[in-house]
């Protein structure tokens, strides 16, 4: 008999099921493991000694450190990831801005008014023409 053979019943669907299901939670352990050590050294409110014992219980302890983290401080632990999101979004909108990038959301509303008075005859094309210039650069 070849090795073949025998992989079939000493690795049954089963086993492969459970397997599967081992590496993913294990991945998603390990991501969380790494938003919470993430979010220890971002937090801004908690000073040097407390950071360290959280750290310190997170890496020993990590399973019971972890869950106790979330637990205690889980509610600001997204709280400070969406004001993290919100600043970098600022901050690439600005930045596009500085550097010409795409048009904001006020820049198009401008731009309908003017294309709306235009079309009423309120402004003629070249006034048209300048003021699209000057909303667009």
């Amino acid at each position: 008999m070849n090795a073949s053979t025998y992989l079939a019943y000493d690795y049954p669907l089963l086993g492969a099921f459970w397997t599967i299901l081992f590496i993913t939670l294990a991945t998603m352990w390990f991501i969380l493991l790494f938003r919470v050590v993430a979010d220890i050294f971002r937090d801004h409110t908690t000073g040097g000694p407390e950071k360290t014992l959280w750290l310190l219980c997170v890496l020993c302890l990590p399973f019971f450190g972890v869950f106790v983290y979330v637990l205690a401080r889980g509610g600001a632990m997204g709280e400070r990831e969406a004001r993290r999101n919100a600043a970098l979004h600022r901050e690439t909108a600005a930045s596009a801005a500085r550097e010409g990038g795409p048009a904001t959301s006020g820049d198009l509303d401008e731009l309908a008014r003017l294309a709306d008075l235009k079309a009423h005859g309120d402004i003629s094309e070249a006034e048209y023409a300048h003021a699209k210039e000057k909303i667009l650069h």
